[in-house]
Order: structure tokens, then C-alpha cells, then sequence
């Protein structure tokens, strides 16, 4: 079986999620509601934040079911 891998992608970053491996421990909702907000679909919205402030919040994810790639 493959694992799945949702992509967001903006001007400067490429943020890669893998739901299977989210522990939900909120880190990235915390950190950066404005770009990670379950409530509305698609729940990654790139283009509210920097691609500086985003990789900071990312790099917090514990379970690295959110990566990225800077452009």
C-alpha cells in the first residue's frame, strides 16, 4: 500500500502532509492558525504566511507528517 501525501504548494515553499503519520499533537495549529486551520478545507492555506514563518512552525511538527521544500 502507498502511503498518501497531500501537497499544498505556494510561491516559495511546497508543504508535503502525510496523514497518516499525524499524532494531532496541534503544533502547526498552534503555531500558525492563519496557514493550518482544520475548520476549513483544504485545511493548509500557504499563502497566509511567509515561507520563513511556515518552516518554523513545521519544523515544531514532532511526528514530521508535515514537511516541506523551499523553492
Amino acid at each position: 500500500m502507498s502511503e498518501k501525501i497531500k501537497t499544498y504548494d505556494t510561491e516559495g515553499i511546497i508543504i508535503y502532509w502525510k496523514p497518516n503519520n499525524c499524532k494531532h499533537a496541534a503544533e502547526c495549529v498552534k503555531g500558525l492558525p492563519s496557514v493550518f486551520n482544520t475548520q476549513k478545507r483544504p485545511w493548509v492555506s500557504p499563502q497566509n504566511a511567509t515561507a520563513e514563518k511556515i518552516k518554523e512552525v513545521i519544523d515544531l511538527c514532532p511526528s514530521r507528517a508535515l514537511t516541506y521544500e523551499q523553492k
